[in-house]
């Protein structure tokens, strides 16, 4: 009696659930629709999601897909624009991928407190030159705030790209030209330096110091290369007067500043300021590269390297380039923070005499 009646109560809960169910069929659809319409919302919500990714990879496809018509077009029916165009583009790349880096490396640098002279040579020379990049962009942006200053903007960097562009925008034969303008405009100041610097050796009370100054300039005048040894000679001249950082005459530093590309058109304590900053910098450089190896530096960074050390290295072979660098190297790794000037000065005396002419060997 008892089973029966479990057996009854559960038939009856059975019909229950069975009315229950049919109470949601309307218009004589049939169960199998009860079944999709439990399970549709996980459906919908997979299919959107699927939808959406397949429309922007359709989206992406057709827009690379014109982008690549538009080049082709303008390659063949306006190919100086073209190159233009293109510049511009692997410009913007280069651009945001330099700030991506330089994001990471503040980030470490906040993170782990770790200052500039520490950073790995890589990280070091990326941020110096983002940095003045970006001092360079910075009266182009100002000059296009003006409502439609952007197309007077456009003018301007299509005829004056040199003084008015940063290097990621340059085309390959521009980068070439103008690293030879630059170079030539700092090279017209090798001589005034050696002649400030015959002048000056008059105040060096060390009879000896001042015959060996006189030399080393004679030398190099003559038209040769002297020896590491040689400039390191007179180093004490270069830590206080008369040829220290803070100490030289207001002519000689002018003369002084375009060796680092710097303007000499301020007031002889500004421009005194910023030799210092600079040449602390560029010897930070010199140590972490010291700490990297020479011979750890590709091609590219090799001839960089060189030329922000006064070394035209566009007309000079990878391995004398690589000789030139390892000698730099030597004299800057002797020296301490306070003879920073006689690195600067290093740079007349290791680069005066080697050739800014035309092609490589």
């Amino acid at each position: 009696m008892a089973l029966s009646c479990s057996s009854l109560c559960s038939q009856l809960s059975l019909i229950r659930h069975c009315r229950l169910g049919t109470n949601r069929i309307t218009h004589g659809l049939h169960s199998p629709y009860v079944l999709c319409q439990f399970r549709l919302p996980l459906c919908r919500h997979y299919s959107s999601s699927e939808v959406r990714r397949g429309f922007a990879r359709y989206v992406a496809s057709k827009l690379q897909w014109a982008n690549t018509k538009y080049e082709d077009f303008l390659k063949k029916r306006f190919p100086r624009f073209f190159l233009l165009y293109h510049t511009f583009v692997e410009g913007f790349k280069l651009l945001f991928r330099d700030a991506k880096d330089i994001r990471r490396i503040k980030a470490k640098m906040w993170s782990d407190g770790v200052k500039f002279q520490d950073l790995p040579y890589r990280d070091m020379e990326k941020l110096r030159q983002f940095r003045r990049d970006l001092i360079k962009a910075i009266p182009l942006v100002i000059i296009s705030i003006p409502p439609f200053a952007n197309y007077l903007v456009f003018v301007l960097m299509y005829f004056f790209p040199r003084q008015l562009l940063i290097p990621h925008f340059w085309t390959p034969n521009q980068q070439l030209e103008f690293r030879r303008v630059y170079h030539s405009l700092r090279a017209q100041h090798h001589w005034p330096v050696l002649k400030g610097l015959e002048y000056t050796s008059q105040q060096v009370k060390n009879g000896h110091l001042q015959r060996q100054l006189k030399d080393l300039c004679a030398k190099v005048q003559s038209g040769t290369n002297p020896k590491a040894s040689e400039i390191l000679a007179i180093r004490s001249l270069f830590s206080g007067p008369p040829l220290g950082i803070r100490r030289m005459s207001v002519d000689h530093m002018r003369h002084i500043s375009p060796l680092l590309f710097l303007t000499p058109r301020l007031p002889g304590f500004l421009i005194g300021q910023r030799l210092s900053s600079h040449g602390l910098e560029l010897l930070q450089l010199d140590r972490g590269l010291s700490r990297l190896g020479v011979h750890q530096l590709n091609d590219s960074e090799l001839r960089q390297a060189c030329y922000l050390r006064g070394l035209n290295a566009d007309v000079l072979g990878v391995n004398q380039c690589r000789e030139w660098l390892s000698q730099w190297l030597q004299v800057s790794s002797s020296l301490k923070d306070s003879e920073v000037s006689l690195l600067l000065h290093s740079i007349v005396f290791l680069s005066a005499n080697y050739p800014s002419g035309p092609s490589r060997h």
